[in-house]
């Protein structure tokens, strides 16, 4: 089968061009690229927030000279969290979590906290969305084994895209049932060491982008993820489960 693209990051303007790593119908072969993923999403949220700012009443020179400074702040950011970078992954990951941070500090000053809260989750997440979102249901159409194919995806990221920012737990792992809790979860860490752990949900929301693609009458197999550390759980439950399909509907 041809590769088609599921982007990984976990959720700016329109990027239709945007690379981001593949997710195959042949779970196995998928290789996660966190530095291109990242980078995807850290250029798409970039692109998105003029017109988010626009639609806020904020013109064009002001949401130029803000953004610059964002930039400024997110680097400056980045520069001063070494200690976080446990790893490889690790340093992208919190790549993200400083522009998150840099963003909302600097919207604060313009915008109410719903309305910042707002922003920052349609530029992390929505620019990618149609991408991801059709990639992965035409992965998991086109896959032999729908519900093999997804626990292969998510364990190729738990073990090489997350990794040792990231605490897993899996209470059950079998052919009708994969259960990953992710009891540490650095994008939480990081945002409350920066005194912003309410942002945690906009990182969370990602995951619509490929939970929204799965259809348990198609692909045979149903998701539950009922909290989120983000959400104030003491987890975060991703739990998969065999069904039986039902093409005709």
């Amino acid at each position: 089968m041809t590769d088609t693209p599921i982007g990984t990051t976990g959720a700016g303007g329109p990027q239709p061009d945007a690379e981001i790593t593949p997710l195959t119908a042949e779970g196995a072969s998928y290789e996660p690229e966190p530095g291109a993923d990242t980078q995807a999403v850290i250029d798409a949220f970039q692109a998105a927030l003029p017109s988010l700012l626009r639609d806020r009443g904020i013109d064009d020179a002001a949401a130029e000279e803000l953004i610059g400074r964002m930039k400024t702040s997110h680097a400056e950011l980045e520069d001063a969290s070494g200690a976080w970078h446990v790893d490889d992954a690790a340093r992208h990951h919190v790549r993200l979590t400083s522009l998150v941070i840099a963003g909302s500090r600097l919207l604060a000053g313009l915008l109410p906290p719903p309305d910042v809260r707002e922003v920052l989750t349609f530029a992390l997440n929505e620019p990618l969305r149609e991408t991801i979102l059709t990639g992965a249901a035409a992965a998991l159409d086109h896959a032999p084994d729908a519900f093999r194919a997804m626990v292969d995806f998510s364990k190729a990221r738990e073990n090489h895209f997350f990794g040792a920012g990231f605490t897993f737990e899996r209470p059950r792992d079998d052919d009708g049932v994969y259960q990953v809790d992710v009891h540490r979860c650095l994008y939480h860490e990081h945002l409350a060491a920066h005194g912003a752990a309410e942002l945690t949900p906009v990182f969370c929301a990602f995951d619509a982008n490929w939970i929204d693609a799965i259809d348990p009458d198609r692909h045979g197999f149903t998701f539950e993820r009922r909290t989120t550390i983000g959400a104030g759980g003491r987890h975060c439950p991703f739990h998969f489960r065999r069904v039986a399909p039902n093409p005709s509907r």
